[in-house]
This record gives structure tokens, sequence and C-alpha cells, in this order.
């Protein structure tokens, strides 16, 4: 094909691009495939993230400024009124929200992974701190409040992980399960001495650790994901003692003994627990 034909028609598309007469996409498939990459014309959309936004709003169609600002005066609406809503209410919204931004986030995640991810944790960050507000809003002052929501938010983004195979999201489900029970044991329990302590989460650990064990022959993501838990469980107790505890003298020691201790674990049973996660 002649130079000056395959100008013609590569600032043709160029026009069908910017009058949203064919998909950007579309668009890209057409130039590559008859323009001349020594004479033609430079495709005039940029690659950098910057220029890709500009260029969306220079095109942007009035229907599309008309809802983009309907949408950002509907959420400012809301932001700002928000603690003057029944509680029903609010939390119908925060339910909503939080819905489709899931929804959204998956969507986003086939094409855009990071994106994606960014948008389901926007979600469950919404649905936690929106609890937390009306928590506080409504003067629910006893701690089993927010340790219950806590616990609630666990178990949604415990299930959500797996289910979705995001691990990040499965393993934060796991901390804040433990925040919980760290919780429960400060309120129900006192003057605890370092070996009760111990007691109380030492069990824990080896559970995690044997659940990551049997679960791996079905799933090494979940598995893995328990065996850190486990793990991160097995130096909870001096953590317990630092923030809920004045008894803080021999923390070094049960630190260091716990190092040497589950470091020598790891090594012994390296061949054992590499095939769970791996």
């Amino acid at each position: 094909m002649k130079a000056e034909r395959r100008t013609i028609i590569v600032r043709e598309i160029e026009h069908w691009r910017r009058s949203k007469l064919l998909p950007d996409h579309y668009c890209d498939f057409l130039i590559n495939l008859y323009a001349d990459p020594v004479a033609a014309p430079k495709s005039e959309v940029p690659d950098h993230i910057v220029g890709k936004a500009i260029m969306a709003v220079s095109n942007a169609t009035g229907k599309q400024w008309f809802l983009t600002f309907g949408i950002f005066t509907l959420i400012s609406f809301v932001v700002l009124y928000f603690s003057v809503f029944h509680i029903a209410l609010q939390i119908a919204l925060i339910l909503v929200g939080t819905g489709l931004l899931l929804w959204l986030g998956e969507r986003i995640r086939v094409n855009n992974p990071p994106m994606g991810f960014l948008t389901i944790t926007l979600g469950h960050l919404l649905f936690l701190c929106g609890g937390l507000f009306i928590i506080h809003d409504q003067e629910y002052t006893e701690w089993y409040w927010n340790g219950g929501l806590i616990v609630i938010c666990s178990l949604i983004w415990i299930v959500y992980g797996i289910k979705q195979k995001l691990s990040a999201l499965h393993f934060v489900g796991w901390l804040a399960f433990l925040l919980s029970y760290s919780l429960l044991l400060h309120q129900l329990t006192a003057a605890q001495e370092w070996y009760e302590v111990q007691l109380y989460w030492m069990p824990l650990a080896i559970l995690y650790g044997w659940v990551s064990w049997f679960i791996h022959r079905f799933s090494k993501a979940v598995a893995g994901v328990m065996l850190l838990t486990a793990i991160c469980t097995w130096f909870m107790p001096e953590l317990f003692q630092f923030m809920f505890i004045d008894q803080t003298d021999f923390i070094h020691l049960q630190l260091i003994a716990k190092m040497i201790t589950g470091g020598l674990t790891l090594f012994l049973l390296r061949k054992q627990w590499m095939v769970w996660v791996i």
C-alpha cells in the first residue's frame, strides 16, 4: 500500500478515536495494521498514566461529565450528613458501598490485578471503618462491640480471601482474629503470669501449624497462610505481655528462646513444611 494512502487511513482512524466512533483498542489495532512504522505519524494517545487521564478527560462527553459530577456530589452529601441519618440507613449505605466496591474490584482485577485488589481493600476498609464509626456514634462504649466487629470482619476477610484466592486478605483476616482474641483475654483474665500467657497462645500456634499440614494437600496457598499465622501466633505471648501486662522484665529472654526454638524447628522440619507451601 502506498505511503499516502497509509497516511490518509491513519488520520481517519485517529479521527474515529477522537470522535469516539470506535473503542480505543480497535483504533490501536487498526493503526498497527495500516501504519507505516517509518513514515506514518505517531499515535496521539500517550503511554503514561497522566497523559491517558488527560486524554480521557478531554474526550469525555457531556453525559460522562454529568455522571461524574453527580456521583461526586452524591458521595459528598452522604459523607457530610452520614451522622444525621438513622442507624438503619447508615448500615444500609455501608453495606451497599462495600458491595459496590467489591463488585467493581472483581471486574477491575480481571485486567488490572493491583488496582482491583486496591479497590477490594477499600471495600473491606469501608465496612470496618463504617462499623467503628457507627459504634462510636451510637456511644456503645463496651469493649465487646468493637471486638465483635473485628471478629465479623476477620471471618469475612478469611472466607473472601480463600474464595477469591487473595492470600494477603486471608492472612490479614487471621491477624484480625488474633487481635480480637487478645482483647478477649485482656478483658476476661486478670493478673496473668508469663507462663499463663504462654499457655493461652502456644496451643493455638500448634493448632495453626497442624491445620497448615492437614490442608496442604488441598490448597498450598491456604497452607502457606496458616503456617505464617502459626509463626505470628508463636510470638504473640510476648506482644501480649508488652501491650497489656506490666511484667516486661524477661520478654527479651523469652523472645530469644522462642527465636532459637522456632528456628531450629523450622530447620529440622524444612523438608516437610517447604512441601506444604511450595
